[in-house]
């Protein structure tokens, strides 16, 4: 069997090759993510165009973007979740709609979620629910009705 030996000498220049080799991969990385950066001082940024539909929106495959599809399918939970109480404790309608007082809603939802509040404003805002004012109060809008519109597709 042949062995060979590398003197300390080699092995130095090698590790100084890997990590010459290894920073100059990460300034590149880091140079290409600064050129979609618009606030980057080097003076060649990319222009933002407002028509992009990429515009506003995280680059793609990024932690911001996992996070943003996460957070997504949280709101979609619960939106769900909140449209399925309805459901099993409102009065249902004759155009296939579900009813129900705020009041009567708050209470049986509070158990659930301390937030429903927000989350019938989001439901609201895609259709899902309606109900009369801006913002709804316990107490003075437990007369309130919020009918159910639709149900979400999503599961």
């Amino acid at each position: 069997m042949m062995t060979s030996k590398i003197s300390a000498t080699e092995r130095s220049q090698v590790e100084c090759k890997s990590l010459v080799s290894r920073w100059q991969n990460f300034a590149e990385n880091h140079k290409a993510g600064q050129a979609i950066n618009p606030w980057n001082d080097w003076g060649h940024r990319k222009v933002l165009d407002k028509n992009d539909p990429e515009y506003g929106r995280p680059v793609k495959g990024s932690l911001t973007e996992m996070r943003g599809k996460k957070a997504e399918q949280h709101v979609n939970n619960e939106i769900l979740e909140l449209c399925y109480w309805i459901n099993q404790i409102g009065t249902p309608n004759e155009d296939g709609t579900v009813s129900i007082t705020f009041g009567r809603l708050f209470d049986a939802y509070t158990r659930i979620s301390d937030t429903l509040v927000g989350w019938l404003m989001r439901a609201r805002k895609r259709g899902y629910v309606t109900f009369e004012g801006e913002m709804l109060y316990q107490g003075r809008d437990n007369d309130v009705i919020i009918t159910r519109v639709k149900m979400p597709e999503y599961a």
